[in-house]
Formats: structure tokens, sequence, C-alpha cells
């Protein structure tokens, strides 16, 4: 059996909403700081499952940065990574980018949006639902950073 390759950091976000910005260059730092980083760079095509590198990945990291965006609760490839982080019980660091806390956590605006839509698609699948939603507000409440205060 392969051994996982252990990581500092497993960077947990929306492509289309960080990637070319604050995740490249919160990616870029890190590594410059030799910083062993996981960062995803596959795009994942509609209706695709998850691949289990970024699933082993959280396994082996030691601290899992979710930086939540507009979309990120869109995602059902990011709700699943963020379901394996917290089912990991490791070190959980949130990023609320352009996002408000409160929102999140209490499921409101956009991420009340996204998952009314998940709630109809995976009607089949009310489990997943429940356990991304339990997933998004234990991560929330967890002690982070909210973009809008930093300087």
């Amino acid at each position: 059996m392969i051994k996982a390759r252990t990581y500092d950091v497993f960077l947990s976000f929306r492509g289309e909403d960080t990637c070319d910005g604050f995740v490249s260059h919160l990616y870029k730092d890190l590594r410059r700081k030799n910083i062993e980083t996981f960062i995803d760079s596959e795009k994942l095509p509609r209706g695709d499952e998850i691949s289990e590198a970024p699933l082993t990945a959280i396994e082996g990291a030691r601290v899992s940065v979710i930086v939540f965006s507009k979309d990120y609760a869109s995602s059902k490839w990011c709700l699943d990574e963020l379901a394996k982080i917290m089912d990991c019980n490791k070190c959980v660091v949130p990023v609320f980018y352009g996002e408000d806390p409160s929102d999140v956590r209490k499921q409101r605006g956009s991420v009340a949006d996204a998952f009314a839509k998940h709630e109809e698609n995976f009607k089949h699948d009310v489990e997943k639902v429940n356990s991304w939603r339990s997933a998004l507000t234990s991560a929330a409440n967890l002690s982070g950073w909210d973009s809008k205060e930093i300087r």
C-alpha cells in the first residue's frame, strides 16, 4: 500500500471565485515559506465526483484552510471536501472571502440559494445534503479570518 503524502496545508476553495487572485497569492506565499501545500488545480467536469487525490491529501494534511467565497456552497465538490475535512477533525482555519461569517454559519444569502438547489438535485440523498449543512455550520463556527476586516 502506498503511503499518503503528508502536507502541511490543504487549501479548499471555489476556483471560479478565488483561484486567480487570493488563493494563488496565498499558495505562492505558503510555498515561498517552504510550507508543503496541496492545491487541486484540476478543473472538475460538471457531474463528476471528487477524485481520490484531494481526499487523500485532506487525510494527510496537518491544517486545512477553507476559503468560503460567494459560490463555495454551490459546488458539491467543495462541500464533499468540506465534509471530509470536518470528519478528519484536524486543525481547520476558515477564511471568509467576501462572505459574511454569519451568513455562512446561518446559511443565508448565496449559501441558502445554493442549498435550495442541492435539495432539489439531491432529493434522493437527503443525508448527503444534511451532512454538507452540518459540516458547513461546524466550519463556520470556528474562529477564522474575515477578509473584510483584514487590511
